[in-house]
């Protein structure tokens, strides 16, 4: 299932909407009133544990969390800096 597909998935599942084929993907839950800030932590809760990934507090942002879109885009750019080497990922040494 794409990733796009799991999360509006969890959504569904744990956040109570009128209508959910109204649910864009563009769309600001925080502003639509579809997730608060428990919210917020449960949605990072399940991508932590099912992405085995760490949301960092200062990734706790709505640019990353506030819509579909925009969570497939986080974690999209989280689970290819998670697949990278452990070399690239490393700070360049100053020599």
């Amino acid at each position: 299932m794409p990733l796009r597909d799991q999360i509006r998935a969890f959504i569904l599942e744990n956040f109570i909407l009128e209508k959910p084929d109204d649910l864009k993907d563009d769309e600001s839950m925080l502003e639509k009133g579809i997730m608060d800030s428990t919210g917020v932590l449960e949605l990072v809760a399940f991508l932590e544990s099912t992405y085995e990934i760490k949301v960092e507090d200062e990734e706790l942002i709505p640019e990353n969390l506030d819509s579909i879109k925009s969570i497939v885009s986080y974690l999209e750019r989280k689970l290819a800096q998670a697949s990278r080497p452990q070399e690239e990922q490393a700070p360049a040494s100053q020599a």
